[in-house]
């Protein structure tokens, strides 16, 4: 008898909330107390259940959902990834790693309905129960089981409560960066080719499902994250032609690109930076058909004011005329560039009074960090970080938006891979505090390295090659056939949206004075984006009481 005889096989499922994060090394704990799951038709909620087994190599096991709602709900699996750089040196108390290694983020659909159990190693399965109003209000269980020839080796079970209740719709604005020069580059399309579009599509779709309603629109290739004087994949909606001396423009893709995102749900419209990065100081990439053939006409060898100003001024006022021609001017905003600094004031000046009143009627606004820039009233409206918002409100500023990225690392809320996922989550119960009418950030699909200097594979490297912290850069992995993998953290974010919906629509059953007295009524100190509580049971309590006085509430006028 061999010793692979001998062994005693042996399985363990424990179910855990979505907030965990499982490591194959740290055997999970769990906690009946975040167990508590219930949902409003309209949303879709997620746990999930951790799995290991004591063998001597690794088996291939059928999941199946045993369930009322078993139609409704969709298993995935959630994979170990390569996070190179996890922080950016500097870390407060509120971090689960600080190390390389492999990090638990994509979520990818079970192959032929199996997974695989690794020896002593612990994983996690991701369940999502979409709850339409096609399920009744009430009380299910949900189980899932390990199957092996035929016969159940493990199971775990999970409760969850739907309320009869519609929760309404995000009503902020809310950006993710798309970059649709990555997905060309990464699926080896020609951009804005039908097989870019079809590409487009998907992923636009995936985008509003997770409660991302405004889309950033390249008018022109982006001049993000570009080194100075190299450049990103020519990625422009404008056609542009220099005939005798005048410049000709083409707007049926950004029809298409406009219609395309009212199809998939947009609801807002962002236009590319008019002008570079860190200053305002150059033009973006600008492609002209000229003399016919297809020539860089503006980038960084334009200055921002000169005849690009020339350009611009042929060009404003008929795209201005267009989109209030499309009906989508009351829901358009402009950028000028991103994240200008004290040091960049004049070459900013500069570049926004070229555009005279050019956009006169429509929203600008930009990434900023500096209250100080913004006092000198060349922003209309300022996006700070959310460990530079206070000081904007402080000094009476309402109506405000807000962002995280790289340089949000200490205190604040945020979603690297090494955060836990409590420190995503709570950003929505922050944004209902504070009012803020629209988050932004820069790393929807992100999948170059730092200044765009060689494309990456997203599957190998998370963190712009060893420039941002692993979950910075995006929040979809690029799958196979054209279909955005979703990430644990792209599902989080999506939690701490529908918990904002649903603080928004209790305090219209009752006051904004009560559903503050939930969210603050126990703790220490007030919340704010750098005080706020740190355990997975502080949001999953304060869920589940907001959820529960809903049905109350609503019960009581049905």
């Amino acid at each position: 008898m061999s010793i692979f005889d001998q062994k005693v096989i042996k399985y363990e499922m424990k179910p855990l909330s979505s907030l965990e994060k499982v490591f194959p090394d740290e055997t999970p704990v769990y906690r009946m107390e975040c167990q508590m799951l219930s949902g409003l038709w309209g949303e879709t909620v997620s746990f999930q259940v951790a799995y290991t087994g004591d063998f001597v190599m690794r088996e291939r096991l059928d999941v199946r959902v045993v369930s009322e709602l078993a139609e409704h709900v969709h298993v995935r699996t959630v994979e170990m990834v390569p996070v190179g750089r996890a922080t950016n040196g500097i870390v407060d108390d509120n971090y689960l790693k600080t190390i390389s290694g492999l990090y638990p983020d994509l979520l990818k659909d079970l192959k032929d309905g199996k997974v695989i159990v690794y020896s002593r190693q612990w994983r996690s399965l991701w369940v999502d129960v979409d709850i339409t109003n096609e399920i009744p209000a009430g009380e299910y269980e949900i189980e899932l089981q390990l199957i092996k020839e035929g016969e159940v080796v493990c199971s775990a079970k999970q409760k969850a409560t739907v309320i009869g209740t519609e929760l309404p719709k995000l009503d902020i604005m809310h950006t993710e960066w798309m970059h649709a020069d990555c997905l060309a580059d990464y699926y080896h399309v020609e951009v804005f080719s039908e097989e870019h579009w079809k590409l487009l599509g998907n992923y636009f779709q995936e985008y509003v499902k997770r409660d991302c309603n405004m889309m950033l629109t390249p008018l022109f290739t982006s001049p993000l994250d570009t080194a100075i004087g190299l450049e990103r994949t020519t990625c422009q909606l404008i056609d542009v032609e220099v005939k005798d001396g005048e410049y000709v423009f083409g707007f049926e893709k950004l029809k298409r690109w406009i219609d395309l995102c009212k199809k998939c749900g947009i609801e807002y419209f962002e236009m590319s930076h008019l002008f570079s990065q860190w200053g305002a100081k150059y033009a973006p990439k600008v492609v002209a058909t000229v003399n016919g053939k297809k020539e860089k006409i503006f980038g960084w060898h334009t200055p921002a004011v000169g005849e690009y100003t020339k350009f611009l001024e042929s060009f404003l006022p008929q795209l201005t005329a267009k989109i209030r021609k499309w009906e989508i001017a009351d829901v358009t905003y402009f950028h000028i560039s991103d994240e200008p600094r004290e040091e960049h004031l004049e070459s900013y000046k500069a570049a926004k009074e070229s555009l005279g009143n050019m956009l006169d009627g429509f929203h600008t606004f930009d990434a900023l960090s500096s209250y100080e820039f913004y006092r000198h009233g060349l922003i209309d409206k300022p996006v700070p970080g959310n460990n530079e918002i206070e000081e904007f409100l402080a000094n009476g500023l309402t109506d405000m938006w807000t962002y995280y990225c790289t340089g949000q690392f200490y205190e604040v809320s945020n979603r690297f891979m090494s955060m836990p996922s409590a420190r995503n989550r709570i950003y929505g119960v922050q944004l209902y505090k504070y009012k803020i009418i629209g988050v932004l950030h820069w790393g929807y699909n992100f999948y170059n390295s730092q200044y765009s200097i060689e494309h990456i594979n997203p599957y190998e490297v998370t963190d712009a090659a060893g420039a941002f912290p692993s979950g910075d850069p995006f929040l979809v992995y690029p799958g196979e056939n054209g279909q955005p993998e979703e990430s644990l953290r792209m599902m989080v974010h999506d939690e701490a949206m529908t918990d904002l919906r649903a603080l928004k629509l209790l305090e219209s059953l009752t006051s904004r004075e009560h559903v503050m007295e939930l969210i603050e009524g126990n703790l220490p100190e007030p919340l704010t984006f750098k005080r706020y509580p740190k355990s997975d049971m502080y949001l999953i309590q304060l869920r589940d009481r907001v959820n529960r006085e809903i049905k109350e509430l609503t019960a009581e006028r049905k």
